[in-house]
């Protein structure tokens, strides 16, 4: 049970941090465009957002990979 209580605890904390940092985590991308584009999926506090980037697979040009954090246009506060 105390496993349980922090394992709560521990995922609030994450969740208040991404609420008012504005950073999303990545959950998920895909190719688009004829493998020319990359799409990302990220989930944050407020919900889940797009982000699209153009792909190479050495990453000469472009991106290879999505980021794995990446910070989202909105925020709740910005200091």
């Amino acid at each position: 049970m105390r496993t349980f209580i922090r394992a709560v605890i521990v995922v609030a904390l994450l969740w208040i941090g991404l609420l008012l940092s504005g950073y999303g985590v990545l959950i998920g991308s895909n190719e688009n465009a004829g493998g020319l584009g990359l799409q990302c999926k990220y989930v944050t506090a407020r919900g889940t957002y797009t982000a699209q980037y153009v792909h190479s697979v050495n990453g000469f040009f472009g991106l290879a990979n999505c980021p794995l954090i990446r910070k989202s246009d909105t925020v709740i506060d910005n200091g």
